[in-house]
């Protein structure tokens, strides 16, 4: 039986990417998409997740509800289309969503997760305002979900937005850390593992000729694009939100372990939405705000990744 999957995202390039891997793999069920405010505007989010659905003739198997529109901070939200494109697609500009498509109702993702309680896993790949929101709201009813996976966070590693901090949790460091304190069962995809699950110009090619994948290769040459300007050495686009659906699937992908994390807090600054892992031998008999302990993936398997992949967009066997 395929895993249930609900998806709160910014729906940018990877997020979109990540949508159509799931479309394709059998082991996957997308049953919701809540569509926020990240690397592009909600409404430009909501968009593409129509967009996608409407592509591949999926319209009446995902619901789709508007999520936040700015974070907890209270700040105006600075997006990014110089790596996602204006629209959030690179080159492509989605058809304009009409107000009667979009869902603001949380009350809908309740009946989702009551729907499929016990069997519902959450996957969250931009910003967690809107996932912390229903932590402050229905915190009950949020026990009801099997697991959480996030993608967010850098331990020991580089940033992506400021030398420390990752894009999700730098954009709403209050809802990062209301969600690390809340959810149970919750599994942190982060950029030490991210970053290296590369989708090189020569698996786009050859996944652009035969598989039947539409739009990937305009994606991910326009991702590529922006990385290679950014770092002349990177070897392909690193598909972050891939991996983190990827993730709910395949336990033996990723080696993990179990931290206390705090995100660091504050409007400006290069710490701002810093993930900090505990790795102190004592520090979990402490009565700190960080004893709560969350998987946090570290290594990646890479042949695995790779395999999986190429077999799910091609539709071809990959060993």
């Amino acid at each position: 039986m395929a895993q249930k999957v609900l998806v709160f995202g910014d729906i940018g390039i990877d997020d979109t990417v990540g949508l159509i891997y799931s479309y394709f793999n059998d082991e996957i069920d997308v049953v919701g998409v809540v569509a926020d405010y990240g690397n592009i505007s909600r409404e430009k989010a909501i968009a593409n997740v129509h967009y996608i659905r409407n592509l591949y003739n999926i319209a009446e198997e995902i619901e789709v509800f508007g999520g936040a529109e700015i974070p907890m901070t209270g700040e105006t939200p600075v997006y990014f289309p110089e790596i996602h494109g204006e629209y959030g697609l690179g080159p492509i500009i989605p058809p304009e969503v009409e107000d009667g498509e979009i869902i603001e109702n949380f009350f809908g993702i309740i009946d989702i997760i009551e729907k499929y309680q016990g069997e519902l896993l959450i996957v969250n790949t931009g910003r967690l305002t809107s996932l912390a929101t229903m932590f402050i709201l229905y915190s009950e009813r949020m026990l009801n979900v099997k697991g959480f996976y996030i993608m967010g966070g850098a331990f020991w590693v580089p940033g992506n937005v400021t030398a420390v901090s990752e894009a999700n949790f730098h954009g709403d460091p209050i809802a990062a850390q209301i969600v690390l304190k809340c959810a149970h069962n919750l599994t942190i995809i982060p950029l030490n593992v991210t970053s290296e699950a590369i989708a090189t110009p020569r698996m786009v090619d050859y996944i652009d000729r035969v598989g039947d994948t539409k739009i990937i290769k305009s994606l991910l040459d326009y991702y590529y694009s922006f990385y290679k300007k950014r770092n002349p050495t990177i070897q392909g686009s690193p598909l972050h939100d891939v991996l983190t659906l990827m993730a709910t699937i395949h336990e033996d992908m990723l080696g993990y372990r179990k931290l206390p994390v705090q995100i660091v807090q504050g409007q400006n600054g290069v710490a701002r939405g810093q993930s900090i892992a505990d790795i102190r031998p004592y520090a979990n008999n402490e009565e700190t705000e960080m004893k709560k302990l969350h998987r946090i993936a570290f290594e990646l398997d890479y042949k695995i990744f790779y395999t999986n992949f190429m077999t799910v967009m091609t539709g071809q066997r990959f060993e």
